[in-house]
């Protein structure tokens, strides 16, 4: 354990660095919030009435989809770890007395509580004085707070989860571009990173649902903003375990068969 909590530590403060570029991620993301929250408005001026959510309770969604990006950026995977399998360099990480899918999931994991870790505080600060309904508001009660938290690291490890399969793809393909951008645009939209999924059609949304995608932002969401609650909040969180059993299930079945038929050539 002691050798993965080292490998956690070394990416997280690798990921500490790069501050320029989280202040750059900061002004973006406020601008996109921001363009956002104005586009909702819009159609709630409308009709209000028509919406599943409340407008407090979307502006408190998207607030916090834009300050926690950095761990549910669906688009962002390590280049180093496919570098390292399609040039043959994973001979190298083999040679390590560790577990390797253990290894790279730890690594993702840390880089992405550190780009998060920059971005988070300054985002929510400032969404929390803006004035309502565009403001970020408090949880919908004590025990939502507990769950979301709950939820939202359960939330992360299943993204992180999944993306180990679209790494462990390049096993079995000449380039992995093609299984990123279908994994990447799949995992956008049916994740609410889009649309909250309850703005979709309600004969869509068990579909949406029963997918992995639903259980990474979507679910801890929902929670802080009172959408699920109870029984449905304790319901999301089981369906996020299922889901995180099942995805690395995979993914140490997909590596363990990769690795007993992949060939290293050169010197």
């Amino acid at each position: 354990m002691k050798k993965y909590l080292s490998f956690f530590r070394i990416r997280f403060a690798a990921g500490l660095q790069y501050r320029a570029a989280a202040w750059a991620g900061i002004s973006t993301q406020f601008a996109w919030g921001g363009m956002t929250l104005l586009l909702y408005r819009a159609f709630y001026e409308t009709d209000a009435a028509a919406f599943p959510m409340t407008f407090d309770a979307l502006s408190s969604y998207i607030w916090l989809q834009q300050s926690l990006l950095a761990l549910f950026m669906a688009w962002y995977f390590d280049d180093e770890i496919f570098e390292s399998i399609t040039s043959g360099g994973v001979a190298y990480e083999l040679c390590r007395p560790c577990d390797l899918y253990a290894m790279w999931f730890v690594k993702n994991l840390a880089i992405r509580f550190s780009r998060a870790a920059l971005r988070c505080a300054p985002i929510l600060l400032v969404a929390a004085f803006l004035p309502a309904p565009y403001g970020m508001s408090l949880p919908a009660n004590g025990a939502a707070g507990v769950l979301f938290i709950v939820s939202l690291l359960l939330g992360t490890l299943v993204l992180v989860a999944f993306s180990m399969l679209v790494y462990l793809s390049a096993f079995y393909t000449l380039s992995p571009m093609g299984v990123r951008i279908l994994a990447t645009s799949a995992a956008e939209f049916f994740s609410g990173g889009l649309i909250p999924i309850p703005f979709f059609p309600e004969p869509l949304q068990p579909l949406f649902y029963a997918l992995p995608f639903a259980s990474t932002q979507n679910t801890p969401f929902l929670i802080y903003t009172g959408y699920l609650g109870g029984r449905e909040a304790l319901g999301g969180i089981a369906v996020q375990l299922l889901w995180l059993a099942g995805l690395v299930l995979a993914g140490r079945l997909l590596i363990r068969r990769a690795l007993k038929k992949v060939v290293v050539q050169g010197g």
